[in-house]
Parts: structure tokens; C-alpha cells; sequence
């Protein structure tokens, strides 16, 4: 009987083990040893991912920031599609081993694990150009009479309740996008990054950035990666800290014209 008993501890002993090293084996193994680089991206912030339906590719700050990634590592890069509302999940569940840019939130700092950050946003209002003389400044838009519109899934969705608490609030879900709204005439504005609002405004010569007189919440900019991974977060942050040292996020800055 006590040989039974010192043969089942071993046992669970040795489970124990076996499941915390798979547990504790890091995404950096998985893409050394697989020669993939998974990347999950929602291809539709302009301009750091873009996709072209038609080729089924990608282009833009985020997916060169990718490719040099994978190419640093030896491997190849798989851009995986998702949406902002599963961003996170698609992270913590293994869809993909990194996300491009996303803004830091405390909300997301609770279920995945940031890098370290490489440039900063801020959020501004845009709206239609002929309302110009109506819209000058943030309060202009805090109205019951004005409808503010907001990606769900964004930062922006709980920026747009907070900003404008009087106003009515229009949440759409992707692949519809905020701006979409205003452009139909179903809001008045939407909020986005200082980075897409001026590649909007450029695109679509109907809307104008709002002339606030500062944009709010200034935000870092990261990619998300499984929380407990510490291997990979670092080895992800000192890539960073080197590639900034060389100046690469200065040229793909310069390259993609990001406003700051």
C-alpha cells in the first residue's frame, strides 16, 4: 500500500512538472521552432494597417514594423485578421503571438501584457467641413443635440462617453468605422487618433479635424503579447531599444508621415 501511495505521488510529481514546463514555454520557442511570426491586425487604421481586400494584403507602419520583426527573428510573418473588439482575446488565446500598435489602457493591461512603447498618440475630433463655424472646440460638441460616433471595440468608445457625457452616443461595430457615420450624415463627429485624422482628412476632403484647442488624452502606443510570457515581452523590448537606437521607428515615422 505505501508503495502504491509513493508510486502515485511520483506520478503527480512528475505531471506537475511536464505541465509546468509546457506551461511556462515561451511564444518565442514557438516561432523560432515553427519559422512563423503570427500577427494580429485589424487592417483598417490608416495609416498603420491597411488591407487590400482585393490582394488580401497588407500595408503600412505597423506591417513594416512586423516584417522587420520577422526578419530579425529569422522567420516568416503571418498576418492574422481580427477585429478591435477581440483584439485582447485573440491574444490570450493564442491566435496570434503579437498584435500591431495598440493604444495602452489599464483595461487591457488586465488580461494581456504590453511592450515596452515606441511612439504616442492623442485623440481629436473630426466632423464635416461645412460645419466648420458650429464646431470649434470640444464643449461645442458636449450637446444633447449632437451625436458623437465611436468604433466599439476602440479606445475611443470609452473616450467618446467621457468627453461627451450630454451627447448622443453612435457605437458601430466593425468593419463599419466611425467616420462612415459622420460622412452619411448619421453623427456630427467622430474621435479619433491625431495619427488617422489627418490621413482622413486627406482622403476625404468632406471632413476636417475639429480646431480644439488641444487634443485630450495623450496615449503610448504598444503591441499586446500574452500576459505571463515574460521571455518574449523582453526579447520584444529589447528589440525595440535596439531598433530605436538605429533610428528605424524615426524612418517609418518620416516614411508614413505620423502626426504627433
Amino acid at each position: 500500500m505505501l508503495g502504491r501511495i509513493k508510486l502515485l505521488s511520483i506520478m503527480a510529481l512528475m505531471a506537475f512538472v511536464i505541465f509546468g514546463q509546457a506551461h511556462a514555454a515561451s511564444a518565442l520557442q514557438e516561432i523560432l521552432s515553427g519559422g512563423k511570426l503570427k500577427v494580429g491586425t485589424t487592417g483598417d487604421w490608416n495609416p498603420m494597417t491597411m488591407k487590400d481586400v482585393a490582394t488580401n494584403s497588407y500595408t503600412g507602419y505597423d506591417i513594416d514594423v512586423m516584417t522587420e520583426l520577422a526578419k530579425d527573428l529569422g522567420v516568416e510573418v503571418e498576418f492574422v485578421p481580427t477585429d478591435w473588439k477581440t483584439l485582447v482575446s485573440g491574444v490570450t488565446a493564442g491566435k496570434y503571438h503579437i498584435t500591431g500598435s495598440a493604444s495602452v489602457s489599464p483595461a487591457r493591461a488586465k488580461a494581456a501584457g504590453y511592450s515596452n512603447s515606441y511612439f504616442s498618440l492623442a485623440t481629436v475630433p473630426l466632423t464635416l467641413a461645412k460645419n466648420a463655424d458650429k464646431f470649434k472646440d470640444w464643449d461645442d460638441l458636449n450637446k444633447a443635440d449632437v451625436t458623437v460616433a465611436a468604433t466599439l471595440g476602440t479606445t475611443q468608445e470609452k473616450q467618446v462617453k467621457q468627453y461627451f457625457p450630454d451627447a448622443k452616443h453612435q457605437i458601430v461595430e466593425s468593419p463599419a468605422r466611425d467616420f462612415q457615420e459622420v460622412l452619411a450624415g448619421r453623427a456630427d463627429a467622430h474621435i479619433t487618433s491625431n495619427v488617422e485624422a489627418y490621413k482622413l482628412v486627406e482622403k476625404y476632403s468632406q471632413l476636417m479635424v475639429v480646431p480644439v484647442s488641444a487634443a485630450k488624452s495623450p496615449t503610448p502606443i504598444a503591441m499586446l503579447m500574452p500576459q505571463a510570457d515574460q521571455v518574449w515581452i523582453n526579447y520584444v523590448n529589447t528589440w525595440i531599444s535596439l531598433k530605436a537606437e538605429q533610428g528605424f521607428f524615426d524612418g517609418l515615422g518620416q516614411k508614413w508621415k505620423l502626426q504627433n
